[in-house]
């Protein structure tokens, strides 16, 4: 597909939900000049209200009706733009569809899943298909994943470029975090629990470490825990205190083996990856507050499982399409690092962050640049460069490698790579 022969470069599915809105008002206010964008829903008055919404820069965006329970507004949809951009989750629920609809059409494809059920279902239906017409579908361009898959890429980078040898144990740290948790993400959590509760295929693949790379034979077997408090000293000698597990962990590791295995498992027969937050490095009471994290963890996801809590759950969480108020949202911020030591005994840190809400402004900025990239890809008259050749159910750091970093470093995302001493 050559980008500039069909009508919309960009498509925003689900606009007029919450996070759907914050990403269509960032491509509002920051696409470059000339590219065509369009917001898809189900109600034309509401994509009417929300362009309005949007202020000048929205005002040539096109509006787009579709609905995932109706098929063919979907097929019509996907064949009209170079990139389709998906808000509309929980993903298991209503993404394949979508991705199908996409693949057939030859329209590359971005979305927010944090779900690896869904994940691995579309590799297992789409991929090959994907690949034989040159189409990118990219999961997981939010918070969920592409801090830790970004991040774990550039240091493979800058390791085979100093000629550093390969990657050993290599760990996130969230460094720093605030913002909450949004209702798509907590639904999707719902979903998961009620599927691996009565069906133990789906556990079995939930639990895998490896479960997103498709031929995980040369992968090393031995990966780290989910759940496990680390000594931070065997992180980064730079670092002290305990580290505890990191609550999107179970996802973002498994995304990033998939980025090693697509990668023809250039990060190394010795790589190894897990997710940690930081909960101060004070001996003591990091370890108390590392082991408290683990056990609210393992206690949170053991309570969505139980269908009896439902309605208590659902009166303290914030349901999908909710989301904070702008003023809760500036607070936000996050910022991850990636350790690895390489084979050659050389340290590397990459630093992934921003002054955004991680699952909410944050978010709909990586969505939103990602989709950018997609859609430029190459046309240098619009700001874009040329993108990796990769095809098929692709992760953000394999389908856009270097181009993602600099389209986020240029909305003020803090994005280094550091060799440590």
């Amino acid at each position: 597909m050559t980008a500039g022969t069909r009508e919309f470069d960009l498509i925003v599915f689900g606009a007029t939900g919450f996070v759907g809105e914050l990403t269509a008002r960032h491509l509002a206010n920051h696409a470059p000049d000339g590219v065509r964008i369009a917001l898809a829903g189900r109600t034309q008055a509401k994509l009417e209200k929300l362009r309005a919404g949007l202020g000048d820069g929205a005002k040539d965006f096109g509006l787009v009706v579709a609905d995932v329970d109706r098929p063919s507004t979907l097929d019509e949809m996907v064949a009209r733009t170079t990139v389709l951009c998906s808000t509309v989750g929980p993903y298991a629920r209503y993404g394949e569809t979508v991705v199908g609809a996409c693949v057939n059409a030859g329209t590359h494809y971005t979305d927010l899943t944090g779900e690896v059920l869904f994940a691995r279902r579309s590799i297992d239906k789409f991929h090959e298909q994907a690949v034989a017409n040159g189409t990118k579908i990219v999961h997981s361009c939010g918070f969920d994943s592409i801090p830790s898959d970004l991040g774990t890429f550039l240091v493979y980078e800058r390791a085979k470029a100093d000629g550093a040898g390969t990657l050993g144990s290599t760990t996130l740290v969230m460094r720093d975090l605030r913002g909450g948790a949004s209702g798509g993400t907590i639904a999707s959590a719902i979903g998961l629990a009620d599927e691996v509760s009565v069906d133990r295929e789906a556990r079995r693949i939930a639990g895998r470490p490896h479960s997103l790379t498709v031929d995980d034979s040369r992968e090393a077997r031995k990966q780290p825990g989910d759940l496990s408090v680390v000594d931070a000293k065997t992180v980064d000698p730079s670092l002290s205190g305990k580290l505890a597990p990191f609550f999107m962990g179970s996802y973002n590791t498994r995304v990033v083996r998939r980025s090693n295995g697509l990668l023809d498992f250039g990060y190394g027969p010795d790589f190894r990856y897990r997710e940690t937050m930081s909960v101060g490095s004070h001996p003591i009471v990091s370890t108390v507050a590392s082991h408290a994290v683990q056990g609210a963890l393992a206690v949170g996801m053991a309570a969505l499982a139980i269908k009896p809590l439902r309605p208590v759950l659902d009166r303290i969480l914030p349901a999908p399409g909710e989301g904070p108020s702008e003023a809760s949202q500036a607070k936000g911020r996050f910022r991850g690092e990636v350790y690895t030591r390489t084979t050659s005994g050389r340290r590397y840190r990459a630093t992934i962050g921003a002054q955004l809400d991680p699952g909410y402004s944050g978010t709909a900025v990586m969505l939103g640049e990602a989709s950018l990239a997609l859609a430029l890809d190459g046309d240098a008259t619009r700001g874009g460069a040329p993108l990796p050749t990769y095809a098929g159910v692709l992760t953000p750091a394999v389908a856009l490698g270097d181009v993602l970093a600099d389209h986020l470093r240029a909305q003020g995302f803090t994005v280094t790579v550091d060799e440590l001493t």
